[in-house]
């Protein structure tokens, strides 16, 4: 964990988010113990119980800074006290804004895993992201065969076995953000669909079966927050503009309590 370090640049400010953008932060999901206790106040008392769950510190430390980040992101957007915030799920989970009026336009996703967290937000635009560290040492074939379309296993194959690791990282990540754009779950097949996965080409959704038209509604960006790790966002359309930020690992709540 100490090791960790996010490549994105650190902004200067909480840029004004714009109908032709999305914003992606990164956070490594660390701080001092005081902010943690301080972003838990923030917290619901139903977020609360489920950090309690977590019989690891570490693990609900990160629910904690993971939560309590994600409410002062918004708040900072929407100009509002981070604990008034109420958030609803989808029926396979998704997470939004409670009120209608006070969320506008405002759409997010995140995700986190291993001490990274990434958030998505953009405006009128449905979104998805997720985030996996690429765990070396042979591909789970099973798995794959599983999950995969015809086409991303043949794919897959036939790669160098020294690229196969991140090829599988590359594909799952970008199904995941894929479905969870849509806020649909695995009520979605995953081998109804179809993503490139070569490590070095570009992102892509290349075709969805139960909608033949459905695969040019979306794009897909490739993310590499941090060595070791591999992410992907899916967004409503084609015309959005891109931007990436890190927060400060030391004290991402106070960065962003000074700058919104």
């Amino acid at each position: 964990m100490a090791s960790l370090h996010c490549s994105w640049p650190t902004s200067p400010s909480l840029p004004v988010l714009s109908h032709h953008e999305v914003h992606v932060w990164c956070i490594l999901l660390r701080g001092p113990q005081q902010e943690i206790q301080n972003l838990a106040e923030i917290l619901t008392e139903d977020e609360r119980e489920r950090a309690n769950r977590f019989h690891l510190e570490e693990i609900r430390n990160h629910f904690i800074l993971a939560r309590g980040v994600l409410r002062i992101i918004l708040g900072c957007y929407l100009q509002v006290e981070p604990s008034n915030l109420r958030f609803k799920y989808g029926p396979y989970g998704k997470p939004a804004l409670d009120d209608k009026a006070l969320a506008g336009e405002l759409c997010f996703n995140l995700s986190h895993c291993a001490g990274i967290g990434l958030y998505a937000f953009t405006r009128s635009r449905a979104v998805g992201i997720d985030v996996e560290r690429i765990c070396h040492g042979g591909i789970d074939w099973e798995i794959a065969d599983r999950f995969f379309s015809q086409r991303e296993t043949a794919a897959l194959r036939a790669l160098p076995e020294n690229q196969q690791d991140e090829g599988f990282f590359n594909c799952w990540t970008r199904k995941e953000a894929y479905i969870k754009a849509r806020g649909e779950g695995l009520s979605i097949p995953l081998d109804s669909f179809d993503v490139s996965l070569i490590p070095g080409e570009p992102a892509s959704l290349l075709a969805t079966r139960e909608d033949p038209t459905g695969a040019a509604q979306w794009s897909l960006h490739h993310l590499e927050p941090c060595s070791g790790f591999v992410g992907a966002l899916t967004v409503e359309g084609h015309d959005s503009r891109l931007r990436l930020w890190s927060l400060p690992a030391a004290s991402p709540a106070s960065f962003l309590s000074n700058t919104g």
